[in-house]
């Protein structure tokens, strides 16, 4: 006996109404950035994640001597690759508040600590004087758990205890994630890896 209140689900009806529920994300990724504020972290934001995918590591590096990380500032994706191509991460970061804190091209890996301590450049304590001289390792320190220094002078990869940064436009030049991802890049990484912001 058929129940009537429940009507037969035809499968072509099925099928078109799931293909335009799922045509539905792609309109909204088609939105613009909006510009971010650090201070502000309760704010809604557009974002585009059209670009958050896997990548192929040749485009971008000759060879994968040490491995390999590639940050897509645009997506706001850090990619790695293994030097024997068994390992390949993504993972989502944040990044730069603006275009002029922002650094692109190749460096290095030039030093790993665990349980790093934090001090504003320069250039951060002139924008913001109310920010402490230093800050220990810890919970509220800006770098998270771990850091990659690299050759760039006060450029970083870094944990972040605060997880609302993550995805956004949120840092004064350096390359966030969540602290768990940052730990694992951490074992997956040494002194040496190459690294490119695109």
């Amino acid at each position: 006996m058929t129940d009537r209140r429940f009507p037969k689900i035809d499968r072509r009806a099925f099928l078109a109404t799931g293909a335009a529920f799922m045509g539905t994300p792609a309109l909204a990724q088609s939105t613009p950035d909006t510009t971010e504020v650090e201070r502000d972290l309760s704010e809604q934001v557009v974002r585009n994640i059209s670009s958050f995918r896997s990548l192929d590591w040749q485009p971008y590096f000759s060879n994968l001597n040490n491995g390999a990380v590639l940050v897509d500032v645009t997506s706001r994706a850090l990619h790695y690759w293994s030097e024997d191509q068994s390992v390949y991460k993504l993972y989502p970061t944040s990044v730069p508040l603006t275009e002029d804190l922002t650094r692109r091209g190749r460096t290095k890996v030039v030093q790993m600590v665990d349980g790093p301590s934090w001090r504003p450049t320069p250039s951060m304590k002139k924008r913001n004087p109310e920010w402490p001289d230093y800050v220990e390792p810890g919970p509220d320190n800006p770098l998270g758990t771990h850091a990659l220094y690299l050759s760039w002078t006060y450029y970083r990869i870094h944990g972040t205890h605060d997880t609302r940064k993550i995805g956004r436009r949120s840092s004064n030049g350096c390359i966030g994630l969540y602290n768990e991802h940052i730990a694992e890049l951490f074992s997956l990484t040494k002194v040496g890896t190459q690294v490119l912001l695109i």
